[in-house]
């Protein structure tokens, strides 16, 4: 598939969502992501607000799913999601709700291989039990957490080629990317490149990044489609 930008919206209020998906479709941005935080913060309204807002763009709902899968997964579909994202974590009886609800409704779901620990066979069994893409993710918490004690932060290209070459779905690479990692996923073989902390969104704050952030973002949109 070719190349897709998706921006994480990691807000905690509506308002500023709308203004920065605003200025995310003007720089070129394909997808809209209503991060775990806006959902946190606003819930379904949330969603329904970027829908309203955006008719025609896909909505991706970063529930992280992991338990009561069908109810989450139609519930974020009537609201106007378009894909959902469940954990590989969760009980494979959970992943396969959320697939049934994703047939169901009519949208795609995205197993997140975030925490396990064989992310490459986490992502053969979300493949296996029917998700449509893998988020190759490593968590906030976790970056933070080992770079705090002075280690290497881990990103998602480490492991990346071996998650792309494990499944025949598409994949994206979640997680502390920086502008140079972002614009070398599809290099990898991940089409569908995420872009949230710290690129556009501050990471401890959960608010739009200070800076240009949409000459930020027409660069990562020109670079990625580029390359590819």
């Amino acid at each position: 598939m070719d190349p897709i930008v998706q921006i994480s919206l990691d807000l905690t209020s509506i308002d500023e969502a709308l203004e920065t998906a605003s200025m995310a479709l003007r720089a070129g941005v394909d997808w809209l992501e209503a991060g775990t935080p806006l959902l946190l913060a606003e819930g379904l309204h949330g969603v329904r607000a970027l829908r309203n807002a955006f008719p025609s763009i896909p909505i991706v709902a970063d529930l992280k799913t992991m338990d009561g899968g069908y109810l989450e997964a139609e519930m974020m579909a009537k609201a106007g999601a378009t894909h959902v994202v469940v954990m590989a974590r969760a009980h494979p009886e959970t992943i396969k709700c959320v697939v049934k609800a994703g047939r169901d409704f009519g949208v795609k779901v995205m197993g997140d291989n975030m925490a396990c620990p064989d992310m490459v066979a986490a992502s053969r069994e979300l493949e296996d039990l029917g998700c449509d893409f893998i988020v190759h993710h490593i968590g906030y918490d976790e970056r933070r957490g080992i770079a705090a004690a002075g280690h290497r932060m881990p990103s998602p290209l480490d492991q990346l080629r071996e998650v792309v070459t494990a499944v025949s779905i598409p994949v994206q690479a979640v997680g502390g990317l920086s502008l140079e990692q972002a614009v070398q996923c599809p290099l990898y073989g991940a089409p569908l490149v995420v872009i949230g902390a710290p690129l556009t969104v501050d990471s401890d704050s959960f608010r739009t990044a200070g800076g240009d952030v949409e000459s930020v973002l027409r660069e990562i949109c020109r670079r990625v489609r580029s390359a590819s």
